[in-house]
């Protein structure tokens, strides 16, 4: 193919590659992949929002994502309603926690390669094989992690071929590791973790699944400043994604608002959330 039917596109584009587009991305444009830019600043650490907390638990129809909205930076509270949960693809989702601006970064290109891979090989990635090229992305960002930029996300997806619900989590140089039942994130994963295994069943509805990810996201908030949990006031709810074999689904404010408010309710003079 000449450039003239490329359209004069530069020879590297008219070469049959691969279906990862972020290792064109590196080859042609590395100063354009999530925290590249910033390696022409200084090399000591870089103060930048962070975010938290992601909670993802199974249930028996697929898997939900939920994350508090806030994001801080230092004892400041950056942003009250900062998105942290994203769909990666139609049968995925990811949440974000650790530095925001990165982490949002990331997700925007984990989303592009998926669909580029799905328009290259005309099929979609195996949920291990998504799993696995977010690990790839978070270990490229690998230099920014040692200066306090870190990364680390829940992925969580409707695994096509074994019909369940599956979660991976990741460490700062990209290992993947899939999760069971339950998982979480960020500073307030330690409380929320608690609540995950007090509250979750194997035969979880839907609906059941959600108001446990809202408990252990109130848990969180009640011994981490770092996570915000909702507020009346605002009308600021967590974010939620279900993932099922219909696809991805965020759950409707008005919704979380009736079910955070009952969370709320309940948690009257009884702080813990004891039976």
């Amino acid at each position: 193919m000449t450039a003239d039917h490329g359209r004069g596109l530069p020879p590297e584009f008219l070469v049959p590659r691969g279906s990862s587009f972020t290792e064109f991305l590196r080859l042609r444009a590395p100063e354009l992949l999530p925290g590249n830019s910033l390696g022409a600043a200084a090399g000591g650490p870089v103060e930048a929002p962070h975010g938290t907390t992601i909670v993802a638990l199974t249930f028996g129809g697929g898997v939900l994502i939920a994350g508090d909205r806030r994001a801080t930076m230092g004892t400041f509270i950056a942003s009250r309603d900062i998105e942290k949960v994203f769909a990666a693809d139609d049968y995925s989702a990811v949440g974000i926690a650790g530095t925001a601006g990165t982490a949002v970064e990331i997700v925007k290109l984990f989303q592009v390669e998926l669909e580029h891979y799905e328009k290259i090989e005309g099929t979609l990635l195996s949920l291990e094989g998504k799993a696995n090229r977010l690990g790839a992305m978070i270990r490229g960002n690998l230099p920014n992690a040692m200066r306090g930029l870190s990364v680390l996300p829940v992925f969580a997806g409707y695994d096509l071929d074994q019909q369940v619900g599956r979660i991976f989590s990741y460490d700062v140089t990209g290992g993947c590791y899939e999760e069971q039942r339950h998982h979480s994130v960020g500073s307030g994963s330690l409380f929320a973790r608690g609540a995950l295994k007090k509250l979750w069943r194997p035969d979880l509805t839907e609906q059941r699944a959600l108001r446990v990810a809202i408990e252990a996201l109130y848990d969180a908030a009640d011994d981490d400043s770092a996570t915000g949990g909702p507020d009346l006031s605002r009308s600021i709810w967590p974010t939620c994604a279900v993932v099922t074999v219909d696809g991805v689904h965020f759950v409707d404010d008005t919704d979380l608002e009736a079910l955070a408010t009952e969370v709320v309710q309940a948690r009257r003079g009884n702080p813990g959330g004891a039976p």
